[in-house]
């Protein structure tokens, strides 16, 4: 992605914005203000780091609007970004405390270094905007299933590809016996979300007896339902575990449903859970 001669061809910004932000899924706004951010530190690195520069790009046209910004105060302190209110009534006789004078600067021709520094700016932008939309779209997911594909162990813990993301199936959450190789499909459940300085970690279960409750769910109608409730759930991952059942309705059985004709419900669950013994009460 060359961010040189940008200043030649706005449309050129528009379409750098729009196709970054299609590569990674995230609003050309984002992208946009991460431009300006380079624009914006690019002109202090070439005006000098104490001066108040603002960029704006049109996200219509593309024009780059670049500005010195100085601010009216009664006493000045830093003389590279405020003017005193008497000074300023000289050249502007409706000059007023607070107000701000505005220099337009020439369009920044970006050089090698700029070019490289605006790079490095939008591709941190884009990061934190992405690590956002991940965070975001699984926070909600909590207590979810999801399908996955083994990358690689990592000291023990598994690392698994979403698609859209990557989580942890640490090693206690993994069942014992249960071996995986690169490129596996895996199912688990998620059992928490949250933002770390890398970004958002999610990590999986396969031990949680969450796991269970939702492999029935997707199994058996009547829990999707709520005609049948799953009222507790008792693991010792990889051996067996028990779930206690209750019908809303006097008609349906609840272990029936669950073990469902010839016990095809059930078995399903246990060819998931790798044949953990299941046992259903009421």
């Amino acid at each position: 992605m060359s961010m040189a001669g940008v200043s030649a061809n706005r449309l050129e910004l528009l379409q750098i914005a729009n196709a970054v932000a299609r590569e990674k899924l995230i609003d050309p706004m984002i992208v946009l203000h991460a431009m300006q951010d380079a624009i914006q530190k690019a002109a202090k690195s070439r005006y000098g780091p104490e001066n108040d520069i603002r960029c704006e790009i049109d996200p219509k046209t593309g024009e780059t609007k670049l500005i010195r910004v100085i601010t009216i105060v009664e006493e000045v302190e830093n003389e590279a970004t405020e003017i005193a209110l008497s000074v300023a009534q000289r050249s502007d006789p409706e000059a007023e405390l607070g107000g701000e004078i505005v220099e337009h600067l020439p369009p920044l021709d970006f050089g090698r270094v700029a070019a490289q520094n605006a790079k490095q700016v939008i591709v941190q932008k884009v990061r934190e905007a992405e690590r956002e939309g991940v965070f975001n779209e699984f926070k909600d997911r909590v207590g979810e299933l999801v399908n996955g594909i083994v990358r690689r162990y990592e000291r023990g813990d598994l690392i698994v590809d979403l698609g859209r993301a990557e989580a942890l199936l640490p090693h206690r959450e993994q069942v014992p016996r249960e071996n995986y190789r690169q490129g596996d499909r895996v199912r688990a459940y998620i059992s928490d979300v949250r933002m770390a300085t890398k970004g958002p970690q999610i990590i999986l279960s396969r031990t949680h007896p969450g796991l269970l409750a939702e492999l029935f769910r997707i199994e058996v109608p009547e829990v999707a339902e709520g005609i049948v409730e799953i009222q507790a759930v008792s693991r010792e991952p990889g051996s067996r575990a028990k779930i206690a059942v209750l019908s809303n309705d006097p008609d349906v059985d609840p272990i029936g449903a669950c073990v469902g004709m010839r016990g095809a419900r059930v078995q399903n669950v246990v060819s998931e859970l790798r044949g953990e013994k299941i046992d259903i009460i009421n």
